[in-house]
């Protein structure tokens, strides 16, 4: 079987083309990752006219602070949380689309629709109807005998984020689901019926196994997505309280680097949620990628 290989006339001409999607990788990543790194080395002023290299001191600092061990805790939870939710739902969602509206766009493209809202903007929606004083969401379940204020209790405050987060992403899960099941050929669903399975046994033993792929996919997405892109629901939500009951790694670290102008801690906590972050990721494809059926 002969292969077709492209052939560049000009040498240069590939590098040339993947020039602009290096040059971002440098920029964007590299660059700010490198610079995070050395910094986490460092103490510095607030105004920068001193810096001193004092090597694993903001490190050790760090894991030797209560509060900045409560935000692992908290940044376990609401990771869990955020992740198990929004799959579950979109997984329920999209499986209801191909069963009920199979022919029909209207419904998928409304379900779609949350995800271009930008992080900050679903904060501030869930904000207003979860305010205890002109929420509508709030004064319901006063109605109901439930005395909701995320202002003030720690876990009022959580279960809003761990809402506003996992409804800004169920819409990017939907999308990959409903493709997933979209590409399950039919006639393995009609043979399993045949057999005498219900549609819940048809759906665990022939669906999911078949999009498991995808399912692997956007857990690690999800789990990076809350970790890192909360923090605009965060902050317009919560803004890591009460009393720091939702403050997340990634919350902490623009806390310590923009309000407390701590710039060598707030570098060394980037750099070890991007180590736990890549760290998650390699386990995830080590060991459950191995339970995935390509």
């Amino acid at each position: 079987m002969q292969t077709k290989r492209t052939v560049f006339p000009n040498k240069l001409l590939p590098y040339l083309l993947i020039a602009p999607q290096i040059f971002v990788t440098v920029v964007f990543f590299l660059w700010p990752a490198g610079t995070a790194f050395w910094q986490s080395f460092l103490r510095q002023d607030a105004f920068g006219f001193k810096t001193t290299f004092v090597w694993f001191e903001n490190y050790r600092r760090l894991f030797a602070d209560p509060i900045y061990i409560n935000a692992f805790g908290h940044t376990l939870i609401f990771a869990i949380l955020v992740t198990v939710l929004s799959t579950s739902i979109a997984l329920l969602l999209a499986a209801a689309a191909m069963r009920v509206l199979r022919t029909s766009r209207i419904y998928s493209t409304l379900l779609i629709w949350p995800y271009a809202v930008a992080p900050a903007i679903a904060g501030i929606l869930w904000w207003f109807m979860f305010n205890p004083s002109i929420g509508i969401v709030a004064y319901m379940l006063r109605a109901m005998g439930i005395n909701w204020n995320h202002l003030i209790n720690p876990d009022d405050a959580m279960i809003l984020i761990v809402i506003a987060a996992t409804w800004k992403q169920i819409s990017y899960n939907f999308l990959f689901f409903l493709a997933a099941l979209q590409s399950v050929p039919r006639s393995l669903q009609e043979a399993g019926a045949i057999d005498g399975a219900g549609p819940m046994k048809r759906f665990w033993t022939i669906v999911f196994p078949l999009i498991s792929p995808t399912t692997f996919y956007l857990i690690v997405i999800n789990i990076v997505y809350a970790m890192f892109d909360t923090f605009g629901i965060i902050h317009a939500t919560t803004q890591g309280g009460p009393a720091r009951a939702t403050e997340i790694l990634v919350y902490k670290v623009y806390f310590d680097g923009f309000i407390g102008l701590n710039l060598g801690s707030s570098a060394a906590q980037s750099v070890i949620l991007m180590v736990i972050v890549v760290a998650l990721t390699a386990v995830q494809f080590r060991f459950i990628e191995r339970r995935v059926q390509y």
